[in-house]
């Protein structure tokens, strides 16, 4: 099958309107994964370029341009490709599932990867099993696909995700599939806050309120690349509370009201940056675009940073956290959000408004997706019962 993606002459991604974007949005995803590696294994399963020889066809393409470099920049990759030497090895053999990872198998069909839907994907499989991958391999692959596509209804990008499909039905699910939503616990988010809270060497005192304030607006439910958005004009007094007014996605922002706890972390950062913590009130809102939270030069934060943020004050929380440091990430926080809230007895629309969800089925499904709480489950009664009827 000809690889239409990345051989020279050849168009890129036959049947999609804007490339560049596509790549763009792919790009912002990658970026939410602080390890390059785990960038770079998940590129390669969908189907991208992964060295600079690979990605030298991509370059030719002036509308491409920009928005390559920022793609290899996010894997690694270097600007140019490797001299040709007579002492270096020749490339790696390719793959015999190479023309069937997701973005070419797309591409040979003229497929949109944005108008994918099920049967698409069901299809994919289909052809996977019939050219002999393993079932740890369409595991693995379909895995990165609901990773992507999860992303990109999360953004507002497409509708629902087509990749959310079940495992066990399609018989791809391996020994060690069950959830992989990393699910915390009250005491673990307090002791996440407390790791933050904590001093530590060679992070001054504007370093740790950062980070203390980065985890209080995350237990808030806001997206990582909305907290990265939030200037300072965002603060503002309305109905009496103090709210941030959240970007969110899709041209689609929300008053999100402080707790007490996100207001007392963020007005000690704000006091100790710049001294000044009081609010706009509503429809007077604070000029500039200076970034609510902001790196050392008072930058807006990436969302790479923050990732790297969060594990490394997870590494540091001691036992409490130890199952989870390597494994933790925003979202994960805002999962918590919404089973927290549910548990505690808010409605679904509620949280739904809360969180941005587009929908009431996305916040259900949230809620339904993460562990259970012990006492959602009705093993005790049954064993009560049973222990209660000698």
């Amino acid at each position: 099958m000809t690889d239409v993606l990345v051989a020279a002459g050849e168009d890129i991604w036959p049947g999609v309107d804007d490339p560049a974007r596509l790549l763009a949005m792919i790009g912002d995803w990658l970026l939410g994964y602080a390890n390059r590696a785990t960038r770079h294994k998940y590129a390669e399963s969908l189907g991208l370029p992964v060295s600079a020889a690979d990605l030298a066809p991509w370059r030719d393409r002036p509308e491409l341009a920009p928005v390559v470099h920022a793609y290899a920049h996010t894997l690694g990759l270097p600007t140019r490709p490797p001299a040709v030497t007579a002492n270096r090895p020749p490339p790696a053999r390719r793959g015999r599932l190479r023309h069937l990872h997701w973005l070419r198998w797309c591409g040979a069909r003229g497929l949109d990867p944005l108008r994918a839907n099920t049967t698409h994907v069901k299809e994919w499989l289909d052809d996977l099993t019939d050219h002999g991958a393993a079932k740890a391999t369409r595991d693995r692959m379909l895995g990165t696909l609901k990773a992507f596509y999860g992303h990109l209804a999360e953004a507002g990008e497409i509708a629902a995700n087509p990749a959310a499909l079940s495992r066990r039905r399609l018989n791809v699910a391996t020994d060690h599939d069950t959830t992989r939503t990393v699910t915390l616990t009250a005491h673990q988010v307090r002791v996440l806050l407390d790791a933050a809270a904590a001093p530590r060497p060679g992070r001054d005192r504007l370093g740790t309120l950062r980070a203390t304030a980065v985890v209080a607006l995350f237990t808030l439910g806001v997206r990582v690349s909305e907290l990265c958005d939030l200037t300072r004009a965002d603060l503002h007094s309305t109905r009496g509370r103090t709210a941030l007014r959240v970007p969110g996605k899709g041209d689609k922002p929300r008053v999100v009201y402080l707790s007490g706890l996100a207001q007392d972390a963020l007005n000690a950062y704000l006091h100790h940056r710049a001294g000044d913590t009081a609010p706009a009130l509503r429809g007077q809102v604070k000029a500039g675009t200076q970034p609510l939270i902001g790196t050392r030069d008072d930058k807006p934060m990436a969302r790479a940073d923050v990732w790297a943020l969060l594990r490394r004050i997870a590494a540091s929380a001691g036992p409490d956290l130890a199952d989870v440091a390597t494994r933790i990430h925003p979202h994960a926080l805002r999962h918590f959000y919404v089973t927290a809230a549910v548990e505690a007895g808010a409605e679904l629309v509620t949280v739904q408004a809360d969180v941005g969800h587009a929908s009431v089925d996305t916040t259900n499904r949230t809620y339904n997706s993460a562990a259970r709480a012990p006492q959602r489950s009705a093993v005790d009664l049954v064993a009560e019962a049973i222990t209660g009827s000698g």
